[in-house]
């Protein structure tokens, strides 16, 4: 529908199984709290979802902002780059894949089986702490959670399928990664728990920099203290992220606007 002040998808529930549905509803939950959480950058970067029982993934259409994505709007294409299901876009643009959010998200996908979503920003915080050669720091409680995170030198704009095989191997088992000159990743099992790894990690780099620039001297903590304090945060010394926060992270996107469940 397009009627020069709405812009709007029709759905396609009729036409994917109950549980890519529900992959559906939150892939477009974890868009539009990307986008209320101040880490949008226009219509670029990416958050991909695997499709349940299938060797595929859901991801935005190029050229949508984050505040206008929906359940129906996400395309579902396979490892390869191929367009399995792709909306009914109103007017005559028919939007398709960014070619650097194939590239990275196909690679993490076909690698890492268990993995359920990937997201990549390019956040203020997240470029500025990607620039500097400490990297991130282990200097709050927050941040010791990505004591052993990993790093990917910047080797130009993804979009060669040579630069898969060293950013899977750079992000190794961790859960996040900070993209050097370039950005945040962060992956996870569940969608909350990827959406929770991203929003630390986004903190973690916000409250750095805040940090830094007071000029003051910064306290360095024990590495016996960041190591124990980095096990706590581990899934085998506690309940998974996520299983709190995002049913209630879901209803404050159903006060703001539940029209990303269309």
């Amino acid at each position: 529908m397009l009627d020069g002040t709405t812009w709007r998808v029709p759905s396609m529930r009729h036409r994917v199984s109950p549980e890519e549905w529900q992959a559906r509803v939150d892939c477009a939950a974890f868009y539009r709290l990307v986008d209320a959480y101040g880490m949008s950058d226009l219509i670029a970067n990416h958050v991909s979802v695997r499709v349940p029982g299938e060797d595929a993934f859901l991801i935005n259409a190029y050229g949508m902002l984050y505040e206008e994505i929906t359940a129906s709007s996400l395309l579902k294409i396979d490892h390869d780059g191929k367009v399995l299901l792709a909306p009914e876009f109103p007017g005559e643009v028919q939007y398709g894949v960014n070619r650097a959010g194939f590239v990275i998200h196909s690679a993490i996908h076909k690698a890492r089986h268990e993995i359920a979503c990937v997201a990549h920003t390019h956040t203020v915080a997240g470029m500025a702490v990607s620039t500097l050669e400490c990297g991130l720091l282990a200097n709050t409680q927050t941040s010791m959670r990505f004591a052993h995170i990993s790093y990917h030198d910047f080797g130009g704009v993804v979009t060669d399928l040579a630069m898969q095989e060293k950013l899977v191997q750079d992000l190794g088992d961790n859960n996040a990664m900070i993209l050097r000159n370039h950005g945040l990743l962060a992956v996870g099992n569940t969608i909350p728990e990827c959406w929770n790894a991203l929003h630390r990690l986004e903190l973690s780099c916000r409250t750095q920099l805040a940090a830094m620039a007071t000029g003051a001297n910064l306290i360095e903590v024990p590495r016996d203290v960041v190591e124990h304090t980095y096990t706590m945060y581990q899934p085998k010394t506690r309940r998974a992220f996520g299983l709190l926060d995002w049913p209630a992270l879901l209803r404050k996107l159903d006060r703001m606007d539940p029209g990303y469940r269309d």
